[in-house]
């Protein structure tokens, strides 16, 4: 099995995602003046590595994302991964690094959800636009996750 990770099945998301894996994080770090990383899951059913880039936020050394999936009334893929298992791969610009990604707790999440808002005001039209609320995972540097790149 190969351990080379596998990009986002949406096209425009693969092309970003290989710029800026290929250039080191030179390229695709900014995305529309947001900033970007790469996260890399495992897959929870092929067990295999899927890698995809998100807009970020930071909190207290933490890295912050937002499972919005444009709206849509399902989860994205990454954000079952992460549930079924939390250790990822994470890349922001050039540094690569171990994490343990988990979903914000209720009593935090208004809060994380004004800082990711501040940053891509579009997440209040995805929120608008569906009936799930849109979790917030928090992204912990460390905690023992395993290379998959």
């Amino acid at each position: 099995m190969s351990r080379e990770p596998i990009d986002s099945p949406t096209g425009w998301v693969a092309r970003h995602v290989r710029s800026y894996a290929e250039s080191g994080g030179a390229r695709g770090h900014l995305f529309h003046g947001a900033p970007t990383l790469l996260i890399t899951t495992i897959g929870r059913r092929s067990g295999l590595p899927r890698r995809t880039a998100l807009i970020y936020g930071r909190d207290a050394g933490r890295y912050l994302v937002v499972a919005s999936n444009g709206g849509a009334d399902v989860h994205p893929l990454w954000f079952h991964n992460v549930l079924a298992e939390p250790r990822v791969t994470v890349q922001v610009g050039a540094e690569v690094f171990d994490a343990v990604a988990r979903p914000a707790a209720e009593d935090e999440r208004d809060r994380l959800w004004e800082t990711m808002t501040g940053l891509w005001p579009q997440y209040t039209a995805y929120q608008r636009k569906t009936s799930r609320r849109i979790p917030i995972v928090i992204v912990q540097p460390g905690g023992g996750g395993r290379p998959m790149t």
